[in-house]
């Protein structure tokens, strides 16, 4: 793996570029007084940037920018790693077992996918989290994992219901090897290429998901820091054209966190594909 990454320079630099960035952002955040940071200060009010104590500027409230973008980069990746981990995980075992099974089991099960689908899932949630009184960075993220595994469960159905018609896998049964084994322990390291991709491809979406919340106002409670607050910003025409350090950094920081996402899915990608391919001869 590691070879695949030292001949794709642009995969290694987003690699290096998103550990360190995650890093910084989960260390620097300890070291801030988030109450402190959202009080308000009309003596800063709209600080451009690079003047002391805000390299990156202010907002309305005279709060520091840099400042707010650590802690709402914090709260937006714990976030997508937990609706990543929580949704992959769910949809995984649902998609394994549904395609293993097939038959009357497969049509129950995608019967309920169905369902899912056609639930309008953004509208529910914001609509849940207007009736909690009080939540946080935990329970949305529980929230948004019951609305978000269909689309890895179905994909991970259809490499089942192939690989479960192949030799090895009726080899297995007919030697006596338990379900379980044969589901997690032969089927699944076989489609482990599309769980890589699909997983790391759902990290940098699942980013845009908390943040497109943020953004219309039902994310994170209020006075909580966040990457779709602080665009939320350039709904205002003045901040737009004149206070453009209020929403820009942060829409630099999405853009290009989500496109190294993507450089490092493609060379687990090709790493996986390539070490199965071994695997065979």
């Amino acid at each position: 793996m590691f070879n695949e990454f030292k001949s794709d320079k642009m995969a290694m630099i987003s690699l290096i570029l998103v550990v360190a960035f995650i890093l910084y952002v989960m260390i620097a955040s300890f070291f801030i007084n988030q109450s402190s940071m959202m009080s308000t200060n009309i003596m800063n009010y709209f600080a451009k940037p690079f003047t002391p104590d805000f390299w990156l500027g202010a907002d309305a409230g005279g709060r520091s920018i840099a400042k707010q973008m650590v802690v709402g980069s914090r709260n937006s990746i714990l976030i997508a790693i937990g609706l990543t981990v929580i949704s992959s995980a769910f949809g995984i075992a649902y998609g394994l077992i549904s395609g293993y099974f097939g038959g009357i089991t497969d049509l129950a099960m995608q019967r309920v996918y169905d369902f899912m689908m056609i639930i309008p899932a953004f509208m529910i949630i914001i609509e849940i989290v207007n009736i909690i009184p009080h939540y946080n960075v935990i329970s949305l993220t529980l929230l948004l994992s019951m609305f978000y595994w269909m689309g890895t469960s179905r994909l991970i159905r259809a490499q089942t219901l192939s690989e479960s018609n192949k030799d090895y896998v009726q080899a297995s049964k007919a030697s006596g090897t338990s379900t379980l084994k044969i589901i997690f322990k032969q089927i699944m390291p076989n489609v482990s290429s599309l769980i890589i991709v699909d997983t790391t491809i759902s990290f940098a979406e699942n980013i845009g998901v908390e943040t497109g919340l943020s953004y219309l106002g039902f994310g994170l409670p209020v006075g909580t820091p966040s990457l779709g607050t602080l665009i939320a910003n350039a709904n205002d025409a003045d901040n737009i054209t004149t206070y453009w350090w209020t929403w820009l950094p942060a829409t630099i920081e999405i853009i290009l966190l989500c496109l190294a996402i993507s450089y490092i899915g493609a060379v687990l990608r090709r790493s996986t594909n390539a070490t199965q391919r071994r695997s065979t001869k």
